[in-house]
């Protein structure tokens, strides 16, 4: 984003393979303080949405000094050591920065495994100290040789990097409080969880579940040691972490991986921004508003509501993105270190940047290093056949991606799959049901195809751009360009093959790949139409106005559109079950329509405007991608106007005592509670419990908690086949039975036994769950008290 780089260096432009854009000159450009305008004004963007939501000013200063200190001071460095010429600025400070996260993972690991959490904010002078001192390290401070970007082309990611930054205020940052305060305060149900594991980061290597006190995790937590680095590096309140900064501060930083891993791979400047924009806001095509959690068809979607309420998403996304940057450098093949489009390779410091990368992925996120796997070997596959011989690059590359998913698979996962299990078209299959054999034949046949054709035209539309790509070369494609595909299809041949709500960030992962490969085909289409800088502008325009359009239509009108697809389409009641996607299907179809009727009238035009001809397959590929795009406004407005079906009240008094006992204890101190259920108000009939999910005192308490809520631990997770165990009795009934004994019947022996086996210091009683009794006050000393919880402190 950065412009300022200096000229390029001889032999290394970026000529006509760069979409029409031009070579990088290295005549003189504008002022180096214009330059800077575009990365200052996305970063002042960003700091004025965390303050208009309320962040401390402190806190944001604070993270900022983190990021640059602890993050991308030290990445940056060792990136710059791994590869072997520098190429642009952003780039090195982009894969700098992902490169930090990894090196952070392992600091985190050595202080807190010996205590060392007070000195965490040196760390970083491991690696500042030789770089300072050895005199063939010391020239990675001030490289020289790089490619200078145009200033538009800065501006452009800055604009992305803005409008990100706007839609993260409007769903979320200004939707709920850092810390709830009043009764009826909401909060995302799952992020007290999420809090409560970075709680638990900041003092156990590895962490354990929070919820149950020295409970195994087996669970992709390297995001939550993460959130634990910055709390403890940038002196900053765990949920002003979880609430305000991380989400704009990530997703920023996947979004400049994209740009970079775009321009890397393809040699074109301007495929990043194409990438960008496609993955961040081409997002499910639905047909329907409001289009809830309750309501989503085919699981977990890639734009809405992950980014902000799955921080392990969130984390694992730059992560992803830069190993298939890297992996996908390596089988460009480039060994005699020329450059394409004007992009260095990065060398053979790339397998060792794949090796970082693919071990951070590895517990980031779960679903990340089998879609990469896959997309690997389809690649190897493709190389075999052509080049008759073995692709030791790609064998090479294997092994070390393998061999982060074993490490993660055995030391981080214990070898427990979380329930997931070979279910073929296990979650679609509902769409196709007909248990009463009540539907004919001819329309159980329809059925089936039409739901794999949902499912594609809900999550898939951003890899058009491979269609082109494929049709014009013939199906013979660079190995990159198979990895990318081979990676893009894996993921949703996942969700179709695993069962579970979870298999659906398999879609998720595929979608940064897929992304890169379309955004690769719509760039060779333009180059192919030549379009002048005025025309490229009209089809911007006409982009933005068909999805404005589309977005109205659909916030007006979907309603009726349901009701007009389930009479075209769903009459009688054999067709209930596949009634959830008529609206999508038959919008589809006239999307269909649209789409060769326009094509039919432009190869009729072109025949009388000449400058027409070559031109339609560009705009028809646009039109197409349009088409998702009313997903991210339709969100903003979903935000403003309902509320999200995971989100819960969460009381300003549950959150003081937390806190309150956080100030008050050690970090080694076990609590004890009767506090079990997500949220007691939603039960009529007084306090009672279906729903096993209470974690605010463990997240906001930064301490394990005895027995709060379970129906997340991984054992209880496996047992539900990967779904929520939000019902299932605690599986230690003894130690259950212990805890509440201790709240409603004490006695001196079970208090003495809570002190002495388990090591609890302090008791917590939520009154709405039940009244703690009168006697123990006799066996315990009251500490905390505002009427609704109330603190005991053990002798």
């Amino acid at each position: 984003m950065d412009g300022s780089e200096t000229a390029a260096p001889a032999g290394g432009t970026e000529a006509a393979a760069d979409g029409g854009a031009g070579a990088s000159a290295p005549t003189r450009g504008p002022h180096p303080a214009l330059r800077l305008l575009p990365p200052a004004t996305a970063l002042l963007a960003v700091a004025a949405v965390l303050l208009a939501s309320d962040t401390p000013p402190a806190d944001v200063g604070r993270y900022a000094l983190y990021a640059l200190w602890a993050v991308l001071l030290p990445g940056t460095l060792v990136f710059r050591v791994l590869r072997r010429r520098p190429h642009t600025l952003v780039e090195d400070l982009v894969l700098g920065a992902v490169t930090g996260l990894v090196l952070e993972l392992a600091a985190w690991a050595v202080l807190v495994r010996l205590g060392l959490q007070a000195v965490a904010a040196l760390w970083p002078l491991v690696v500042v100290v030789p770089f300072a001192a050895v005199p063939v390290l010391r020239r990675h401070w001030r490289p020289r040789g790089y490619v200078r970007l145009p200033v538009s082309w800065s501006w452009t990611v800055a604009g992305l990097v803005v409008l990100t930054a706007g839609y993260y205020y409007e769903v979320c940052l200004a939707r709920f409080p850092i810390l709830p305060t009043g009764e009826q305060s909401r909060i995302y149900g799952d992020l007290p969880y999420l809090i409560s594991l970075a709680g638990n980061a900041k003092y156990h290597m590895p962490p354990t579940f929070p919820q149950a006190a020295g409970e195994p995790l087996h669970y992709h937590w390297f995001a939550f040691a993460h959130m634990a680095m910055s709390s403890l590096v940038g002196g900053i309140d765990l949920p002003v972490v979880a609430m305000r900064l991380m989400v704009p501060a990530l997703s920023a930083l996947t979004l400049l991986a994209v740009v970079v891993a775009a321009h890397r791979l393809t040699g074109r400047r301007w495929a990043g921004p194409v990438a960008a924009v496609l993955l961040t806001a081409v997002g499910e095509f639905t047909a329907a508003y409001p289009n809830n959690i309750g309501s989503w068809a085919f699981g977990a979607p890639s734009v809405r509501l992950m980014s902000w309420a799955s921080l392990s998403f969130t984390y694992s996304q730059p992560l992803l993105i830069a190993l298939a940057a890297v992996v996908g450098d390596v089988l460009r093949g480039r060994g005699d270190g020329t450059a394409r489009g004007g992009v260095p390779p990065l060398g053979h410091g790339a397998f060792a940047l794949a090796a970082l990368f693919a071990l951070a992925s590895s517990a980031a996120k779960a679903s990340i290093l089998p879609v990469t796997v896959a997309g690997l070997a389809v690649a190897g596959l493709a190389l075999l056949l052509t080049t008759r011989r073995i692709p030791w690059p790609v064998v090479a590359l294997g092994a070390i991606l393998l061999g982060a998913q074993l490490f993660a698979t055995a030391l981080v996962f214990g070898f427990d799959s979380y329930g997931l299990q070979i279910d073929p078209f296990g979650n679609v299959r509902k769409y196709w049901a007909d248990p009463q054999g009540l539907r004919p034949a001819p329309v159980e046949a329809v059925a089936v195809p039409a739901t794999l054709a949902a499912f594609l035209l809900n999550h898939q539309l951003r890899l058009l751009g491979a269609v082109p790509l494929l049709w014009r070369r013939r199906m013979r494609l660079e190995p990159v360009q198979w990895f990318l595909l081979g990676a893009a299809l894996a993921g949703p041949a996942a969700y179709l093959l695993v069962g579970g709500f979870n298999a659906s960030y398999f879609t998720v992962a595929a979608a940064p790949f897929a992304a890169l490969l379309s955004a690769w085909g719509w760039c060779e289409l333009a180059e192919r139409a030549v379009l002048p800088r005025r025309v490229g502008a009209a089809l911007a325009v006409g982009v933005l106005a068909v999805a404005a359009a589309l977005t109205w239509l659909t916030y007006r009108y979907s309603g009726r559109w349901a009701d007009l697809a389930v009479r075209l389409l769903g009459r009688g009641t054999e067709s209930r079950s596949y009634q959830p996607l008529l609206p999508m299907l038959t919008a589809g179809l006239g999307v269909a329509a649209l789409a060769v009727l326009g094509a039919l009238l432009w190869r009729g035009a072109g025949r009388a405007v000449p400058p027409l001809r070559g031109r339609g397959g560009i705009v028809l590929l646009t039109a197409l991608f349009a088409v998702a795009l009313p997903s991210l406004p339709l969100d903003v407005l979903q935000a403003r106007q309902y509320a999200w079906d995971g989100t819960w009240a969460l009381s300003g008094r549950q959150v003081e005592a937390a806190r309150w006992i956080r100030a008050h204890s050690r970090p080694s101190d076990v609590i004890a509670t009767n506090s079990h259920c997500w949220q007691y108000d939603d039960y009529a009939d007084g306090p009672g419990c279906d729903n096993y999910r209470s974690q605010w005192l463990s997240a906001y308490s930064e301490r394990s908690v005895l027995v709060e809520g379970w129906a997340y631990a991984p054992r209880m997770v496996a047992r539900a086949k990967g779904d929520v165990a939000a019902r299932e009795p605690f599986w230690d009934q003894e130690l259950f039975r212990l805890n509440e004994d201790a709240v409603y019947r004490p006695t001196a022996e079970l208090i003495e036994r809570l002190r002495r086996e388990h090591r609890v210091r302090f008791l917590v009683a939520d009154r709405k769950a039940g009244a703690e009794s009168p006697r123990l006050r006799e066996f315990a000393e009251p500490v905390f008290d505002n009427g609704r919880v109330a603190g005991y402190r053990l002798p």
